[in-house]
């Protein structure tokens, strides 16, 4: 798992995502670049309003296995990712479509996304 030297990625993944029906702002730049700062490795788009994050494995089995834990996850939490993948590889992006934008819920994703992805990079 990446994690930060105050262990904040460690406190993303255990929480739950909360439901967000709209009608909620999304993060400002500087809120996601502070939510992005506990979830090392994930890059910032679109101006902010979106986290992504590319994995690689050795061959396709693992590559589609992990798509899978991370499908069974997002339904689990109710909150669903863009994913692309391939051999040997995988692309994972968070946003909350609802809003546009970001919200928290992207980011504890992006904590528990890291936990499956187990030693991957």
């Amino acid at each position: 798992m990446a994690n930060n030297q105050s262990g904040e990625t460690s406190d993303l993944a255990g929480k739950t995502c909360t439901p967000c029906r709209g009608g909620v702002p999304p993060l400002t730049r500087d809120e996601a670049e502070a939510y992005n700062r506990q979830a090392p490795g994930w890059a910032l788009l679109d101006d902010g309003r979106r986290i992504e994050r590319s994995f690689k494995f050795p061959d396709f089995k693992a590559a589609m296995a992990f798509v899978a834990s991370v499908g069974a996850l997002a339904e689990a939490e109710g909150h669903h990712p863009d994913i692309t993948f391939g051999w040997g590889r995988a692309t994972i992006s968070w946003q909350t479509k609802k809003i546009r934008g970001l919200h928290e819920n992207d980011f504890i994703m992006a904590a528990k996304t890291d936990l499956l992805a187990g030693g991957a990079t």
